[in-house]
Parts: C-alpha cells; sequence; structure tokens
C-alpha cells in the first residue's frame, strides 16, 4: 500500500516533525544511533537500512554501527551514546527502567535535548509500525 500518497498531508506531517528534529541542534548522529537501534528493535527492515547508511555516511564506522544490538556488552561507545542507546531502549519496550535512565538524560542534554531526542524516539516508534504494517517488505 503506497500509505505515503493516500494519506499524503498526515505523512508530511509526520516527515516534517522529523526535520524539525534533524535541525533542532542535538548531534544529528545521536539522533540517527537512536532511530536505528529503535527501528532494529521493532524489526524495520527498511529503517535499519536507513538509518545504518546514514550513520555511515556521517563517518561513523561501520565496527560501531555492528555493535548497536550489543552495546550493553562493549566498551566501544561514549557514556553519552550508551544512554542514548539505553533510552531508546527503555522507551521503545517501556520498561520498568525509564524513569531511573530519564533521571540520568541531564547529565548530557539541556531540557530542549531532551524533549527532541524523547520525540525522536517516539516518532521512529510510529514510523516503523507505519512502515511495517503497511509498507512494501524490502
Amino acid at each position: 500500500m503506497d500509505y505515503k500518497d493516500i494519506a499524503k498531508k498526515t505523512i508530511q506531517h509526520l516527515y516534517a516533525a522529523h526535520a524539525s528534529i534533524r535541525s533542532s541542534g542535538i548531534d544529528p548522529s545521536l539522533i540517527a544511533l537512536a532511530e536505528l537501534y529503535v527501528s532494529q528493535i521493532n524489526g524495520c527492515a527498511y529503517c535499519c537500512a536507513y538509518h545504518a547508511q546514514e550513520l555511515r555516511d556521517m563517518g561513523v564506522a561501520p565496527a560501531l554501527i555492528d555493535k548497536i544490538p550489543g552495546y550493553k556488552h562493549s566498551n566501544a561507545f561514549s557514556e553519552k551514546q550508551s544512554l542514548v542507546l539505553a533510552w531508546a531502549e527503555a522507551m521503545t519496550h517501556l520498561s520498568d527502567q525509564l524513569e531511573s535512565i530519564k533521571s540520568q538524560l541531564p547529565m548530557h542534554f539541556n531540557d530542549r535535548e531532551i524533549v527532541e531526542l524523547t520525540s525522536s524516539i517516539a516518532l521512529m516508534g510510529g514510523l516503523n509500525r507505519l512502515r511495517i504494517a503497511l509498507g512494501e517488505k524490502v
């Protein structure tokens, strides 16, 4: 189903929100890192390929991208990157650790960055679900 064409206005608003997040001033590689991990958790093949390539295009080492699913067992990620991945995971699963992880965010991000990062993770979950439910398999 060509859901992007069928509900053009609605989908354009979702992509406009994504563009707003990307131009908010937060490090785009952190946003892309979160978006890739959310896509991996949700199993969106299209989004996984898209965001992995996006990270490579940003200069993120392929070896680091390969380690994202196992970030908890790797010392390859900075403290900030690990926190972004933990937040993405906790939000996606609505984990019991949500409040604990949220309390760590102000050590690395200002309030606006927290809202932008959180919005990105929430939006990516929705976009994953749209793609999986209505998009073509890749």
